[in-house]
């Protein structure tokens, strides 16, 4: 964010010394830039629906965290960091060569100037999120990671009815810690299954979410006592309900208006685990790594994702003339590089551990590869 304050800063000053000068032209030939424009990057988009951040920087830039570096951030815009369809973004060079994209209102085209803030109608809900809103919201709608801190401070089921043992649609639960809802809010039921711990560490990061079903509100708990209970039922079922499972809000908490940049300091980590439970990783799927916000990671932060090499035996210059069952006792096994074979953003992070999104893919992924600045 320091970086966009400073272009924003420096755009002010220009404007404010008349010498915001943009050329629609590229730069001369020889002329290079730090910015890795792509070679087929447009002079001009128009923003379509279903359009995300990630993918408009790819339009522009070969590597798209980089997209701090040449968005341009127009004072007369509110929320300039917010595009909506609609809106034409345009490359432009300024007068010593540097690439910045423009965006130019779908309701002020023709205007070439604005100098006072101007008022949008389009709610901003409608601005194009920075990756895909429907995959984060299914996964954050029916969570399948517990962090180590929720599974402390998460409401729990007490008691099934009167003396069940498991609860399915329709059963009343009784449940400790629902505090400031309404009547008749709806809660997921989460089974708490096995532990994720740090591969380094050996630390306990979370745990496996098992979605058991939804519940809704029927009554509050009163005052703080220790048989001051809340009271749910079940209205759906997926699974049966046990005590100690957990329920967690039935909406999606994650903003996803950050913008794509890469870790100002290094990081490196491991993928922990993959949700839906697939051992191949591929795009637009969500995984959970062992670095968080301890580690200087927020929501917008890129990273590459790394494939560890495998392990072969090294059986000499003979190759596999010189196997044989004894020979292989002897031989040493050797481990092949790694390969970059994606890169993937965080979208929600904790302490020690993270969410993100893989966005784009060039091999298989698994748990266990590396992850680390782009």
């Amino acid at each position: 964010m320091k970086k966009l304050h400073k272009i924003a800063g420096l755009c002010i000053l220009g404007l404010l010394l008349g010498q915001a000068a943009f050329a629609a032209d590229p730069p001369a030939a020889g002329h290079s830039t730090s910015v890795p424009l792509a070679a087929d990057a447009p002079s001009s988009y128009v923003v379509q629906k279903g359009d995300t951040l990630w993918t408009l920087a790819s339009k522009f830039l070969s590597q798209p965290w980089y997209w701090p570096e040449i968005w341009y951030l127009n004072p007369d815009i509110k929320n300039p960091h917010r595009i909506y369809p609609g809106d034409t973004l345009r490359l432009v060079y300024d007068a010593e060569g540097r690439p910045q994209l423009r965006v130019e209102r779908a309701f002020e085209r023709g205007d070439t100037v604005r100098l006072s803030p101007q008022v949008r109608s389009m709610p901003l809900d409608e601005a194009i999120p920075a990756i895909p809103f429907e995959i984060v919201a299914a996964f954050m709608s029916k969570p399948s990671v517990i962090s180590a801190d929720e599974s402390k401070s998460l409401p729990y089921v007490v008691a099934i009815g009167r003396d069940r043992v498991i609860g399915g649609m329709g059963d009343l639960i009784y449940v400790r810690n629902v505090k400031g809802l309404p009547t008749g809010s709806r809660l997921n039921v989460v089974h708490v299954g096995d532990k994720l711990k740090d591969p380094e560490s050996g630390k306990v990061l979370g745990y496996q979410g098992i979605y058991a079903g939804t519940a809704r509100l029927e009554r509050t708990a009163e005052g703080n006592g220790r048989d001051d209970l809340a009271k749910l039922v079940l209205v759906s079922s997926a699974r049966e309900t046990l005590t100690g499972d957990r329920l967690v809000r039935d909406s999606l908490e994650v903003p996803l208006d950050f913008i794509p940049h890469a870790p100002a300091k290094p990081v490196k980590g491991q993928i922990i685990s993959v949700v839906d439970g697939v051992t191949v990783i591929g795009q637009y799927q969500v995984v959970i790594i062992n670095r968080g916000t301890r580690a200087g990671l927020e929501p917008g932060h890129v990273l590459a994702i790394w494939q560890r090499g495998d392990s072969v035996p090294d059986r000499g210059t003979g190759g596999v003339t010189e196997s044989s069952p004894f020979a292989d006792i002897f031989t040493r096994d050797v481990r092949l590089p790694s390969e970059r074979a994606g890169s993937f953003m965080v979208f929600r992070a904790y302490a020690d551990m993270s969410y993100g999104l893989v966005l784009d893919a060039s091999s298989e992924m698994h748990v266990g590869d590396t992850i680390k600045n782009p």
